[in-house]
């Protein structure tokens, strides 16, 4: 769980550590997403039997996410490198368009925003 790690990181004052080059990629979505979907496939009278993915539907690389997460932290710390795990896949993308067919399933909090609501969490609950 990369995300509450770093944002661990950049709220702390700690720099993040990034197994290899930072350019493995994810496809990252915000928790309200997935529920969203879940919500749409118990009402679907197609869904029973279905495998489908819920995620954004893009990839966004480990880089990139520490970019954004600076950002939204206001955080100046650099990440620390180190080397890859064994194993660790390159590329995760998720294919959502059976959920988009069959559920009409769109994704309902865009991945800043839902970096946004995850920092305040994380802040919160740092402060008490």
């Amino acid at each position: 769980a990369v995300i509450p790690l770093f944002i661990k990181a950049f709220l702390t004052g700690t720099q993040p550590t990034v197994f290899g080059d930072g350019e493995q990629s994810r496809d990252f979505t915000y928790v309200d997403n997935v529920v969203h979907g879940n919500l749409l496939a118990a009402e679907a009278q197609d869904a029973p039997g279905k495998t489908m993915n819920l995620a954004c539907g893009g990839q966004l690389t480990l880089n990139q996410l520490l970019d954004l997460l600076k950002k939204i932290t206001g955080s100046d710390a650099e990440a620390v490198y180190t080397d890859p795990r064994p194993g660790d896949v390159r590329r995760s993308w998720a294919d959502i368009t059976v959920s988009e067919k069959i559920l009409n399933y769109r994704t309902q909090v865009p991945l800043e925003e839902g970096l946004r609501k995850t920092v305040d969490y994380f802040n919160t609950v740092l402060k008490s």
